[in-house]
């Protein structure tokens, strides 16, 4: 069953001395080098700050974009993975290993047949 994991970020990353966030990309590199050689995560990214973001809102049906991150929240997502696991148990004790600060959310995707 495939899952997505959604690091969520709570670390505002540019304010962190280099020398921890250095040891915290190295712990995440090697979780993430440990999980794909294993052939658990099938694809990620990690995504760049908020403050790039363009939103899309729709207005009387009318889709207008702005620049910024308008979403009502002190939480971002920093990143994600698509994991390919037995279960929720094992996609569980993959977030639960996640080694940087913040969450991780746990979702199943939707897995549709082919047409």
């Amino acid at each position: 069953m495939k899952y997505m994991l959604l690091f969520v970020d709570e670390v505002d990353w540019e304010r962190v001395p280099e020398a921890e966030s250095r040891v915290m990309f190295e712990k995440v590199g090697q979780w993430w080098g440990q999980h794909s050689q294993a052939g658990l995560i099938e694809s990620g990214a990690q995504l760049q700050p908020a403050r790039t973001a363009t939103t899309v809102k729709f207005n009387g049906g009318k889709p207008v974009a702005t620049d910024g991150p308008f979403i009502e929240t002190k939480e971002t997502i920093g990143g994600f993975a698509i994991v390919n696991v037995p279960d929720l148990d094992r996609a569980l004790d993959l977030a639960k290993s996640w080694p940087a600060q913040g969450k991780v959310e746990v979702r199943p995707l939707v897995e549709r047949g082919e047409a």
